[in-house]
C-alpha cells in the first residue's frame, strides 16, 4: 500500500509533459492544409551505349561448336581492342552448349544431330560515335545475334536531382494556384515524399545517327514525382 503515492506523484508529474506533445499533434492535423503531386523532367544527350552482341554456333560434336564460336568472338575481342574499348567495358554475359536433338516416326528417344554453342558479350561504348562502326565490324567478324542496344548517361545524379527539384516546383506551383484560387496564401511544407521510389529513366524522342549501322542515340531522360503537404493560411 505504501507504493501508491509514488506511483500517483509520477502519473502526476509525466501528464504535464505529455499533454503538450498531444494537443500539438492533434493541432497539426486540425490545421487547414493541401496535399499536391508534383512531375518533374530532366533530359540529356546519352554518352554511353550498352551492346548485347554475340555468336552462334552448330556443329557435328561439341567441341566443333564450341571452337567455332570462341574463334568468332576472339575476332570480335580483337576489334574492339582496335576501337581501343577497355577490357573493364567488355564481359562475358553468357555461355551455352546444347545438344541438337531431332525425333524420327518409329524412334522411343530422339537423337543428337549436333551441337549449339552460344557465346554473348556485353559491351559499354564510350564514344557514342562509334557505336555504327564497331555493330558494322563485328557483324563482318561473325556475330549473329544482337540482344539487345541500351543508351545512358554514365552520370545520371544531376539529371535525377534536377528532376527532382521539377518536380518540388510542380508542386509548389500547383499549391500556389490552388491557394490563390480559394482565396487563402500558402504557407509551409508540411510533408514531402518520393513517389515511387528512385525517379526513373525514360525515352526521349529526338534522334541521332552512328555511322555504318544506323541507331538512334535520342536523349536520356528521367523522371520523378512528389508528394507535398503545404499549410494554409488565411
Amino acid at each position: 500500500m505504501r507504493t501508491f503515492p509514488a506511483l500517483l506523484l509520477s502519473a502526476c508529474l509525466a501528464a504535464p509533459f505529455a499533454l503538450p506533445a498531444a494537443v500539438a499533434a492533434q493541432q497539426v492535423q486540425q490545421q487547414p492544409q493541401i496535399t499536391v503531386t508534383g512531375e518533374g523532367e530532366a533530359a540529356a544527350a546519352p554518352d554511353m551505349a550498352t551492346i548485347s552482341l554475340g555468336v552462334e554456333v552448330d556443329g557435328d560434336t561439341a567441341a566443333a561448336a564450341m571452337d567455332g564460336a570462341s574463334d568468332v568472338v576472339s575476332r570480335i575481342l580483337d576489334r574492339l581492342e582496335g576501337f581501343e574499348v577497355a577490357p573493364r567495358d567488355v564481359q562475358t554475359s553468357s555461355l551455352s552448349l546444347d545438344p541438337l536433338r531431332t525425333g524420327r516416326e518409329g524412334e522411343t528417344r530422339p537423337r543428337i544431330d549436333g551441337y549449339v554453342a552460344r557465346n554473348q558479350v556485353t559491351v559499354r561504348v564510350r564514344d557514342l560515335d562509334q557505336v555504327g562502326q564497331i555493330l558494322g565490324a563485328v557483324l563482318e567478324d561473325g556475330a549473329n545475334t544482337l540482344g539487345g542496344l541500351d543508351f545512358a548517361v554514365a552520370d545520371p545524379d544531376p539529371l535525377i536531382d534536377e528532376a527532382r527539384r521539377a518536380a518540388v516546383a510542380d508542386a509548389r506551383a500547383k499549391a500556389e494556384l490552388y491557394a490563390e484560387a480559394a482565396g487563402v496564401r500558402l504557407g509551409r511544407v508540411l510533408r514531402l515524399d518520393e513517389v515511387g521510389g528512385m525517379p526513373r529513366p525514360m525515352p526521349m524522342a529526338e534522334m541521332r545517327m552512328a555511322a555504318d549501322v544506323p541507331v538512334a542515340g535520342g536523349e536520356t531522360g528521367y523522371s520523378a514525382q512528389v508528394s507535398v503537404v503545404f499549410e494554409l493560411l488565411q
